[in-house]
């Protein structure tokens, strides 16, 4: 698309009916079930979509849509491609127009998000995720992504502010545990912003927070059922020392710690990142 393109289709998607409208015309009142809270701020929606960085020559995967407050923020700050997972029938009926007004550029898809192969989506582009993720599945659907990175350059997602915090955390902290191991093992991570409650419809009871994942090259996944399984269980007991958490893992917890440098007498929260990754390919 050229620039002149670009710009005449931002002009088309700022000019369809409010996202409360098209909430109220289609009756598209939140469900508890599906974890949905609309973020419809378009200052907001923009904002997370400059964080992903420039997705003109990228397929932009955005999950649950709902009525497009984000997506029409994708399409405004120039992202090439866009593929948006929906699962609620209602948000499929209307995002019909904004399909209409992206020029060929969005593509809705009626799947659960975690059940899609979002590697094939790419069709021969990077792939950046870029998501309000539902709560009731955000974690799930990160761990989904981390099992299978080929083809994502970045993911911009944002979540409880708790749950971000844990992403991000750094050993010797409260929020460090399988979420941060298992982030920062196989990606470069970084908080963007929160965001309040009284931006979303209906407010949550949290703050959120938006983080971007960046996959790092050259990583070696091969023992990544190794690695989950070895987090999940010292993580599981993380006020235990490792000698002791060890022996769900192996018949010879000190041996295993002797071999990798580290003493027994610490705690999962005590590890760096690298040191997992020693234990998990012995384990492997």
């Amino acid at each position: 698309m050229t620039l002149d393109e670009t710009s005449s289709a931002a002009q088309a998607v700022l000019q369809l009916p409010s996202l409360r409208h098209v909430i109220e015309s289609h009756e598209i009142f939140t469900k508890k079930s599906l974890g949905q809270h609309f973020l419809l701020d378009l200052n907001l929606t923009r904002r997370i979509a400059r964080a992903a960085g420039d997705l003109k020559n990228a397929t932009t995967i955005e999950i649950g849509p709902g009525p497009g407050g984000l997506t029409r923020a994708l399409l405004i700050e120039g992202a090439g491609r866009v593929i948006a997972i929906e699962k609620d029938r209602r948000c499929i009926q209307a995002l019909q127009p904004l399909v209409a007004a992206s020029h060929g550029r969005l593509t809705l898809l009626e799947a659960d998000a975690l059940e899609a192969d979002i590697a094939s989506l790419g069709e021969g582009r990077p792939i950046t995720i870029v998501a309000n993720l539902p709560y009731n599945v955000g974690t799930p659907l990160l761990f989904n992504w981390l099992e299978k990175l080929d083809g994502i350059q970045q993911m911009t997602l944002m979540f409880q502010k708790e749950v971000a915090e844990r992403i991000v955390a750094a050993p010797h902290s409260k929020d460090y545990g399988r979420l941060a191991v298992m982030s920062q093992w196989l990606c470069r991570t970084r908080k963007e912003f929160d965001i309040p409650a009284q931006a979303f419809f209906p407010p949550p009871k949290v703050t959120s927070t938006v983080i971007s994942l960046f996959p790092k090259g050259g990583v070696d996944r091969s023992f990544y059922p190794q690695m989950e399984f070895l987090c999940q269980k010292l993580f599981g007991q993380r006020r235990k020392m490792l000698r002791v958490s060890l022996k769900q893992v192996t018949d010879a917890p000190e041996a295993l710690l002797s071999k990798c440098g580290i003493s027994g007498e610490l705690r999962p929260e005590n590890l760096s990142v690298d040191q997992f990754v020693a234990m998990a390919r012995l384990c492997a």
